[in-house]
């Protein structure tokens, strides 16, 4: 080997020669076709045709979890390859791409993903909901409005709602198949018992088309009765777990709750959007230098969809569901204005 060498070569750190037209010529490969060497959308077409026969399967069954060979992806595990492995699986030539990281389209991960399908799928992206085939999220359902159109795609970085009460899968898995989730029952009667209401901030357990349990993924309560009768397809996909469940269009969602306790989403009585003036979309707390000289902080409430954020301050009174032909939809909670006399019992510790 070193026979064939030439005095252009180099020895680094006295290891094995390395050919410098080589190693120029792969750096000249990165000014020209970049990512021209890989598969459409980067997966091979025998992964994608897996994955989407994985998806069909959740969809004929909704809830239920559907195992899935699940490939190394170009970032780690646990930053959404289920999702991305998901998306890219289903998008086409024609289609509009767009990524949500807990309602932000700009942060570090949602800008690489978009960038990941800008190069190896050929895709347009975009920021607004409204101009999307295809939404990629983790943590968040944006508020305005999908349709029938659209395709919803979450990140999951656990799969089962049992987990929270028993970290056995093989026994999970044996509560499933027997639709026995007493357990999951008793967990959220202790939880009224040592709060006075059920206290679940994410990942609130629901039933899916009365059959299966599951995990929403992370959101928030608030966005927990969007995937109810929805008009869009969501998939839900954890690249860690490998595994895909989905609720298909105009599929009965119902969280967990009692009679007595029903479900409940965030309250955020007499706050709104210091950008806005947003009443009904789930916000969020921001801190920010106060304006006095004493250098402090101020906490104040912010959108967490950005893009919604950004049109509400073109249009105060623009609709979560400006852009259907229908004058009026159900979707999501609105937020009251003052809190009932049942959450102020609750605070103030008569229900405890």
């Amino acid at each position: 080997m070193t026979e064939d060498t030439t005095t252009n070569d180099v020895s680094p750190d006295g290891g094995t020669p390395v050919a410098t037209d080589s190693v120029d010529a792969a750096l000249d490969s990165l000014d020209g076709d970049g990512l021209a060497g890989y598969n459409y959308a980067y997966l091979d077409e025998h992964t994608k045709r897996e994955v989407r026969r994985s998806m069909l399967k959740a969809v004929a069954i909704p809830g239920h979890q559907v195992p899935y060979a699940s490939r190394p992806m170009p970032l780690a595990r646990g930053w959404g390859t289920g999702g991305i492995q998901a998306s890219l699986s289903l998008l086409g030539p024609d289609d509009t791409f767009k990524v949500i990281d807990q309602g932000a389209d700009e942060s570090v991960n949602a800008a690489n993903i978009r960038r990941l399908a800008e190069n190896t799928a050929d895709v347009e992206t975009t920021t607004d909901t409204t101009a999307a085939d295809l939404i990629q999220s983790r943590h968040r359902i944006p508020e305005e409005v999908l349709t029938d159109d659209q395709r919803l795609v979450l990140q999951v970085p656990v799969t089962d709602a049992l987990r929270k009460v028993d970290p056995s899968d093989a026994a999970n898995r044996r509560r499933h198949a027997h639709r026995n989730y007493g357990k999951m029952w008793v967990h959220l009667y202790e939880n009224v018992v040592e709060y006075g209401e059920i206290q679940i901030a994410s990942r609130y357990p629901t039933m899916v088309a009365g059959r299966y349990l599951m995990d929403p993924s992370p959101i928030p309560r608030w966005d927990v009765p969007k995937l109810d009768d929805a008009d869009h397809l969501t998939v839900l996909a954890a690249g860690r777990e490998a595994r895909i469940y989905a609720v298909p269009p105009h599929t009965e969602v119902e969280p967990l709750a009692f009679e007595d306790r029903e479900f409940t989403v965030e309250r955020f009585p007499d706050e709104a959007c210091h950008a806005c003036g947003s009443t009904d979309t789930y916000l969020v707390e921001v801190s920010e230098a106060a304006a006095d000289a004493d250098g402090g902080f101020e906490t104040r409430y912010a959108c967490n969809d950005a893009s919604f954020c950004e049109k509400r301050r073109e249009n105060p009174d623009l609709s979560k569901a400006h852009h259907l032909d229908r004058e009026s939809v159900d979707w999501g909670p609105g937020t009251s204005e003052t809190a009932t006399a049942d959450d102020e019992a609750v605070r103030g510790g008569d229900g405890q």
